[in-house]
């Protein structure tokens, strides 16, 4: 064993008369140990409810649009067998949106309604395959049935609709007649109902195929946007550059992150926040790492002097507190860290925190990444690290003769 690390190692066993330093030692360990456990818990919960709102979104929207300045085109069929031919698009379906007011027998309200094509082979509502997305989003004229429609539950509720309930859409696009302007109209029935756990989604969003919007919004054959699925969606900003090359200047892309900046830059900014007020706890405790380091070399004044007496250089007895700091700093960012990772696996596996339901969770969203850990345990020890430089520089410049003296 080095000399340094033995001597720092019989330092930590405090005798009866240096029982206070002892303690002092005992909560700087629990201090680290505590703010690296709940940075670890905090960091974890925060990251689990980005990936949770990403999935969330990502099961109703598409990862690219591609839409045109006009806002409307149409002969999109060129740009999807253009698009489709770069490897990484997994599909291609055009989109129609327009604000439409929906009424039932007892209820009023506005929404917004997407045309989709039914026939695409993705997964474009969450909860609903492609064939059951087929089956609800029947055209007009359909085995004489009302075409399709799903809604979302919170617009369900406030319609006071299920399904196989009767509701009717009003687009303002309408027709000029001699009596004036008159909105579209076209009665639908509500064959599905989806829940993506987000309320601006769940209470504001229709989706009807996309023929029908063609319809009601007067737009024949026009479209909104291409939406474009990708295997890597954070790839997102390289294959923008990619697609745009190889369209016509009518056209510009957003992507996902593009469309959702202002919640994705919020939870960062959160993420970013918790990070610094909980790493103020490690700095609380690598405080009383240096209080305890400082008594520690008052205490073992007559130690120092001897052992410089007989030889020990000023890096020896420096290294001999930073190794004993560094030892209690390592123990508490241990048990902190494996106390924090036990937690998030507890929380994940049991989901024993249920959330009301005003929250788009309904337990602690945990999603415990590694690399996290490994900065918060990095930073926390080195925090300690700095914490036992001016202790440890202090015993090293400590003149023998005068320790022997009045020690």
């Amino acid at each position: 064993m080095p000399f340094e690390l033995f001597i720092a190692i019989r330092y930590l066993r405090a005798k009866r008369k240096e029982g206070f330093i002892s303690l002092v030692t005992f909560l700087s360990i629990a201090g680290v140990a505590v703010g690296v456990m709940a940075l670890v818990v905090v960091i974890s919960v925060m990251s689990g409810a980005e990936n949770s709102f990403r999935e969330k979104i990502l099961g109703l929207e598409p990862h690219l649009l591609v839409m045109n300045f006009s806002g409307q085109f149409d002969n999109y069929q060129n740009t999807i067998d253009t698009v489709q031919t770069i490897e990484q698009v997994k599909n291609v379906s055009p989109i129609l949106f327009s604000p439409i007011m929906v009424r039932s027998s007892s209820s009023f309200t506005g929404a917004m309604l997407r045309g989709i094509d039914p026939l695409s082979k993705i997964k474009l509502i969450k909860g609903f395959s492609p064939e059951e997305l087929q089956n609800a989003l029947r055209p007009s004229n359909y085995d004489h049935k009302y075409p399709g429609i799903i809604i979302g539950k919170q617009l369900a509720n406030s319609l006071g609709v299920a399904i196989g309930s009767k509701i009717i859409l009003m687009s303002p696009a309408g027709i000029i007649s001699p009596m004036g302007h008159i909105p579209s109209m076209a009665r639908f029935q509500v064959t599905g109902v989806f829940e993506s756990g987000m309320y601006e989604y769940d209470s504001a969003l229709i989706y009807i195929n996309i023929i029908e919007a063609q319809k009601i919004t007067g737009n024949k054959n026009g479209i909104s946007a291409l939406g474009i699925w990708i295997d890597d969606i954070y790839s997102v900003n390289s294959l923008k550059k990619e697609i745009l090359s190889m369209l016509d200047y009518k056209f510009y892309i957003r992507d996902w992150m593009d469309i959702n900046k202002s919640l994705f830059s919020a939870l960062k900014l959160e993420k970013t926040a918790m990070f610094i007020i909980l790493i103020l706890i490690i700095f609380v405790a690598a405080f009383n790492i240096a209080s305890a380091l400082m008594m520690m070399v008052m205490e073992k004044t007559k130690d120092i002097a001897v052992l410089k007496a007989m030889g020990s250089t000023d890096k020896i007895i420096r290294r001999i507190f930073i190794i004993k700091g560094m030892i209690i700093g390592t123990l508490g960012t241990a048990v902190g860290t494996i106390s924090g990772v036990v937690i998030c696996f507890l929380l994940k596996r049991y989901e024993f925190i249920q959330l009301p339901a005003a929250y788009p969770f309904r337990t602690l969203p945990v999603e415990l990444n590694f690399i996290d850990v490994f900065v918060i345990a990095f930073s926390a020890i080195f925090i300690c690290f700095v914490s036992t430089i001016y202790p440890s520089r202090k015993a090293s410049k400590m003149d023998p003769v005068e320790a022997l003296r009045y020690g």
